[in-house]
Formats: C-alpha cells, sequence, structure tokens
C-alpha cells in the first residue's frame, strides 16, 4: 500500500432566508449523501481560490468569500490507487451571489438550498457538520 496526502477546499454558501439562512449542499451517491461542496486545490491556485470554483463547479452557484472557517482533516483509503490517504480540507463562508443549482457538475446529483438548522442535522459527515457550526457563529446564528 502506498501513501499520500491530498488539499481540498470547499464553501459553506449562504443566503438570507426569512429570519435565518439557508446553505446549499449537494447530493451524492443516490441522494443518500449530504455534503458541502470541495473540491482539490489545483496546481497555482490558492484554497479560497478553489473553494469558490469548486462551489461553482459543483452547484452552478457564485459565492462572494466572508470568512475562512478552518479545516478538517481525515484518512481514507483509495481501493483504485491502493493508496490511504491524508486529506485536509479547508472551508470558508461563501455570500450567494447568482446562479442556478440546476447548473450543477456531473459528478454531483442534486443541489439543495436548506435551511442550516435542517443542514447541521443532515449533513452526512461529523466533520462538514462542524464546519457549519462554525459558519453559523460567525453568521450570528445560535444553534
Amino acid at each position: 500500500m502506498k501513501y499520500g496526502k491530498q488539499v481540498s477546499a470547499g464553501g459553506v454558501l449562504y443566503r438570507p432566508s426569512g429570519e435565518g439562512y439557508e446553505v446549499a449542499v449537494i447530493k451524492l451517491a443516490g441522494g443518500k449523501v449530504t455534503a458541502l461542496p470541495k473540491g482539490l486545490v489545483d496546481p497555482g491556485e490558492t484554497p479560497e481560490e478553489a473553494a469558490l470554483r469548486e462551489v461553482r463547479e459543483e452547484t452552478g452557484m457564485e459565492g462572494e468569500p466572508v470568512a475562512p472557517l478552518g479545516y478538517i482533516r481525515y484518512y481514507y483509503y483509495s481501493r483504485e490507487e491502493d493508496t490511504r490517504y491524508f486529506k485536509l480540507v479547508h472551508f470558508f463562508l461563501l455570500r450567494y451571489r447568482g446562479g442556478s443549482g440546476e447548473d450543477h457538475d456531473w459528478e454531483v446529483e442534486g443541489v439543495e438550498w436548506m435551511p442550516l438548522e435542517e443542514a447541521l442535522r443532515n449533513l452526512s459527515y461529523r466533520g462538514e457538520r462542524e464546519v457549519l457550526a462554525r459558519a453559523a457563529e460567525v453568521l450570528g446564528v445560535t444553534v
């Protein structure tokens, strides 16, 4: 088995809704996985630039950077490559500027605007729920 490292970036894309906020989440794996948009940082790209690009590609929507939200890290195994990866994912809070979830990437099965509190309950990965809780703090939302 080989070992590798990957650096990714993603975003919490939000918009005001009623008295609170909604966040854009993506659906993967036949709709069984609810996640935040993210992907690999390309050579020569900053994590913030990668987050904006990945959000645009995976959701079809544009965001404006508001604040860094830190990072999560984890290990995963790629059977195809017989490689165990250490993955570091930077996240940014992004204000919605335009675009439509209809224009999402082929890798994504669907895009949904979800109330922030509901997204905190429904995101499939603990690390992403922690990132969303940090976003709520920045937005002044008590969760």
